[in-house]
Order: structure tokens, then C-alpha cells, then sequence
């Protein structure tokens, strides 16, 4: 039973124990934001932030932390590929603390909430910024609040939803970690082979920059609108640059990841900073993710000039029968992509495309067509298999909560043949043949031997 608190002493925030079915450090950056958010309303407390699954922490390394440490409080972070250690982890931090209250966020919280119920856990963060519903958790441990907005809490042995959406903080407030709260080296390890296909880029460091929250495209299959809301926030060209340039001063950071669901939504928010790029020498080279529909050629051309060396499309499908199931600003062509295509080659960008295998109304075949059509044209293609969330019920056993993970197809959801099944997996898990060459476009910097992986 989970004690009430006057204040928490000690904050665990932790990504638990797992084998990664896919990494991007955008998606993990909320675990050092959350951390930040809470020494911010705890300046008295010892906050602690643990990625387990990069660290490669043993379940004795961690029993061991949970043992010594005596955590108050752990706010657990939740993924689409990270249910496997949830369970054991709470189960630990249970038997080693029976004291403690827990917390959970992230991403598959924010679809499938009342999956979560059946853990012995106090509190779930569906929707809102993942600091505020942590916080306001935090809050009800410390008996100083009886609700919390967009949080799930668990009252005499029931379950009691929220009544309202979580807060969304404004950009100015958000957490910005600093290079050593971080495990970059580790990170360099995990995109040294891009034929996993993993969002970052091999043989370089990287710094991401959370520059923007929400997106009004809405589609189907994207979490962000559910948890953030379509109404998009930014930080300031300002801030943004201010944090570029604070981090790349104090570790040995090579390029520059910018994390926003549609990054040049805001034009002239594109505009303003690339000219302070520019007007800086273009020093940071750097990559985005946006849609097709966002750009333009004069803009490609602006992003090259200020440093941008590979841009992501949410491209999805090309087949003009099967993409009507997409918002239609990602209803998009051959002839879309190939001036696309030209665009960033006449500026020296990497086109990347992120593909759906298995969208509703597509074929296999289809799926191939789009992905060659890019390869034609010089792209990188990034395949991701679908994940029918309106299927994802709170009942489903953690083996098949896990099948969601975007990377296999979920059984009961699809018409697939067994022949239409080894070919989607070969798309997956095949060998890929368009790995990237934009490293050579980036800089190296000295700076010893935890920068390059063995």
C-alpha cells in the first residue's frame, strides 16, 4: 500500500529493462524533461532519471537502486515496444518498496490507458503534456489534490478516470536537458548500423531539440493529436538557437535532430530561424520530419542554405486507390514526390520516407511500388508496419499488447495470405540497400574515444 506523502524525498523517472524493438532519442527525450519539470516543483528533492534499456542495467543493478535508494515516488515511462519490462519492473519496485507510488506516461498510456489498470500502480497519464500529468500525480501522492487532470487514479482499489484533459504547458516552460543528463555515447552505439533503419544518423552525435508539441493533420494512426492536441506549440527561433548553441559548446554534439511532429508547419517560424542560421555561417548541420504537403521548393532551398542535410516525410504510400484512407494533406503522388526529390537534391538534403506496411486498403504490392519509387529517385526509404490502435482493447495480454509495437503485424487485423505476410517481414527485417551516405556531409569534431562506438 502506497503511502501518502508530505513531499517526496527521492524521485525515480525510468524507461524500465527491455530489448528495443526500435530507437529514437526524440522519443526518449521525455524521460530527462519530466525529470527536469519535477526539480523544478521539488527544488528539495533527489530526483533521478534511468534508461534502463540503454544502460543495459541487469534486473540485480536495478533491484539493487530500488533496494538502496527507497524512491518516494517513480514515475515510469510506457512505449509501443516497451511492455515487455513493465511488469517485472513494477513487481520489483513493489516487493523491494511496498512503500512507493508509481506513475506511469508515455505514448501507449496516452491510446490505450486503461491497459494500465491491471498493474499495482497509482496513477496513469493519459493525455497532456507527460511533465504536467506526472507532476499532478505527484501532487495527489502528496494528499495536497484529489483529481489530476488527464491522469487515471486509483482510489480504494478502483480506478477512477479523469474529468478533464491534461494541462499543456507552454513552450517557455518545457524542461531542455543538458548534454550530461544524457547517455549520448550509448546513443551513438544504437545508430551505428543504419540498416536497422533507426532515426538517427551513424557515425555522428546528435543533439535533439523538442522545438515543437501537437498537429492538426490528424492521422488515424498518430498518437500526437490524442496526447498533445491538434493546436501546435513552439519554442521561440530564440531559445532554439540559444540551446543549439549552449550544447554544442559544452560536448561534442555534430548535427542537430529537430523533434516536432510537422516541422515546418509554422513558415514563418521556418523562416526566421533559418535566416538566423544562415546569418550564424550555417554551423549546425541538422534534419527534420515534416510532410510533403509542408514544404515548398523555395523553403527547401532556405533549409539547405541554413545547414538542413536530410529531411523525413510521413510519404506513407504512393498508390493513388489506397491513399484515400490518409488526411489529404498526405495524399500525394508520383509526380509530389519526384519534385520533391529534385528539390532536395539541388540542395543537398537526404530525402528520408517513412512508409506504413499494412495500412488499411493497401496491398503488399503497393507497398513495394512506393518503396522502389523512392529508392529510384536517391530517397531512403523507412518502413514501419501499421498499428491498428481501435483493436488495442484495455483486456489484451501483455504478449499481445506487445504485437502493437510497430514493427510485426497483429494477429486478428489484417487479411494478409502467409505468401502477402514473408514479404511484409522482408520489408521490415530484410537487408536494405539504401542505407545512408549523409554522415559524409557532416562535420566530424575530436572529441576522444566515447564518441565512436567500437
Amino acid at each position: 500500500m502506497a503511502k501518502i506523502l508530505d513531499e517526496p524525498g527521492k524521485i525515480l523517472v525510468i524507461w524500465p529493462p527491455q530489448v528495443l524493438s526500435y530507437f529514437n532519442a526524440g522519443h526518449h527525450l521525455a524521460l530527462y524533461q519530466v525529470a527536469g519539470h519535477l526539480r523544478a516543483i521539488y527544488p528539495s528533492a533527489q530526483v533521478t532519471t534511468i534508461d534502463a534499456s540503454v544502460e543495459r542495467l541487469t534486473w540485480k543493478d536495478l533491484g539493487n537502486k530500488l533496494f538502496q535508494e527507497r524512491y518516494d515516488a517513480i514515475a515510469v515511462m510506457n512505449e509501443f515496444d516497451g511492455i515487455d519490462g513493465f511488469r517485472r519492473f513494477v513487481t520489483y519496485a513493489k516487493a523491494l518498496n511496498p512503500n512507493t507510488s508509481i506513475v506511469t506516461f508515455g505514448r501507449l498510456s496516452g491510446v490505450n490507458p486503461r491497459y494500465f489498470e491491471r498493474f499495482d500502480i497509482e496513477a496513469i497519464v493519459e493525455n497532456g503534456d507527460f511533465e504536467a500529468g506526472v507532476g499532478a500525480a505527484m501532487e495527489t501522492f502528496c494528499d495536497r489534490a484529489t483529481e489530476a487532470a488527464g491522469v487515471h487514479l486509483r482510489r480504494d482499489g478502483s480506478w477512477v478516470a479523469p474529468t478533464r484533459r491534461g494541462d499543456l504547458l507552454p513552450a517557455e516552460d518545457w524542461y531542455l536537458p543538458t548534454p550530461d543528463e544524457i547517455p549520448h555515447a550509448l546513443y551513438d552505439a544504437l545508430y551505428f548500423d543504419d540498416a536497422n533503419k533507426f532515426c538517427g544518423i551513424p557515425r555522428r552525435r546528435e543533439l535533439v531539440v523538442p522545438a515543437a508539441r501537437g498537429c492538426p493533420i490528424g492521422c488515424s494512426y498518430c498518437e500526437v493529436p490524442l496526447i498533445f492536441t491538434k493546436k501546435e506549440r513552439r519554442l521561440t527561433v530564440e531559445r532554439t538557437i540559444q540551446y543549439i548553441e549552449e550544447s554544442f559548446d559544452a560536448a561534442p554534439f555534430e548535427y542537430v535532430a529537430f523533434y516536432a511532429p510537422t516541422f515546418t508547419l509554422d513558415k514563418k517560424w521556418m523562416e526566421e530561424l533559418c535566416q538566423e542560421l544562415i546569418g550564424r555561417g550555417s554551423p549546425y548541420p541538422w534534419k527534420c520530419a515534416t510532410t510533403i504537403h509542408h514544404l515548398s521548393e523555395g523553403m527547401i532551398r532556405t533549409m539547405g542554405a541554413a545547414g538542413c542535410i536530410r529531411i523525413s516525410v510521413g510519404l506513407e504510400t504512393l498508390d493513388p486507390e489506397e491513399s484515400t484512407s490518409l488526411p489529404r494533406a498526405k495524399q500525394k503522388s508520383t509526380m509530389d514526390l519526384d519534385r520533391l526529390s529534385a528539390w532536395c537534391t539541388e540542395s543537398g538534403i537526404e530525402l528520408n520516407c517513412f512508409v506504413i506496411v499494412g495500412l488499411p486498403g493497401t496491398t503488399i504490392e503497393g507497398v513495394e511500388r512506393t518503396i522502389e519509387a523512392v529508392q529510384e529517385r536517391g530517397g531512403r526509404a523507412r518502413p514501419t508496419v501499421y498499428a491498428p490502435w481501435e483493436d488495442a482493447r484495455p483486456d489484451l495480454l501483455d504478449h499481445e499488447m506487445a504485437a502493437f509495437n510497430r514493427q510485426l503485424f497483429v494477429p486478428g487485423t489484417h487479411t494478409l495470405t502467409d505468401d502477402e505476410l514473408a514479404r511484409g517481414y522482408d520489408i521490415i527485417f530484410g537487408s536494405q540497400r539504401d542505407v545512408t551516405q549523409v554522415f559524409e556531409n557532416i562535420p566530424a569534431r575530436t572529441a576522444g574515444p566515447a564518441l565512436r562506438p567500437a
